[in-house]
């Protein structure tokens, strides 16, 4: 497979189909003869469902971990670093979200998940999702997130999280 750059995935987030790593639903075992990046994924997958931080932090991130959420809404943009990533995920958290995974297949360093994600608090987002996990060193260095329906997201995330009344959000800071 050739190599694909990270500008031709985040090009891709614009039109196409996007990942929400939240609750999961525990994946099914890793089967013999797996990709060890697909094993690695689905372990990465039960550890969130698990909510054992400590595993994200210490065996499924890499130091430098780039989260790449598309859209136009409060939580989209680039995530840097495991402590932001973690925060992002607090988030999700907060809304409930669930996924459950249908597909994942590996080629080289990247993994592609497509899951059916959605919401609970509050329901209202409940479309399909996929992810580019990119591997590095046995750990995820890199994930681009695709929503099926970008503007469903948009419009789910604006909702959830709203700017603060004006003119509290354009005061001045310590």
């Amino acid at each position: 497979m050739a190599d694909i750059s990270r500008a031709t995935l985040l090009r891709a987030a614009t039109v196409g189909a996007a990942g929400v790593a939240a609750s999961v639903a525990v994946p099914r075992a890793a089967e013999a003869g797996e990709h060890p990046n697909v094993a690695l994924i689905r372990g990465y997958y039960a550890a969130y469902a698990a909510g054992d931080l400590t595993a994200l932090r210490e065996r499924y991130f890499a130091p430098g971990i780039r989260w790449t959420i598309p859209g136009h809404h409060p939580l989209a943009g680039t995530k840097e670093g495991v402590d932001e990533v973690l925060a992002f995920f607090a988030e999700l958290a907060r809304a409930g979200f669930r996924a459950e995974t249908i597909f994942l297949a590996a080629d080289g360093d990247w993994v592609v998940d497509l899951h059916r994600g959605w919401s609970t608090r509050p329901k209202g987002l409940d479309i399909m999702w996929a992810l580019a996990f990119r591997v590095e060193r046995n750990r995820i260095a890199e994930a681009v997130n695709y929503p099926g329906d970008q503007h469903a997201a948009d419009a789910y995330f604006w909702k959830r999280y709203p700017l603060a009344d004006l003119p509290g959000r354009l005061a001045p800071r310590a």
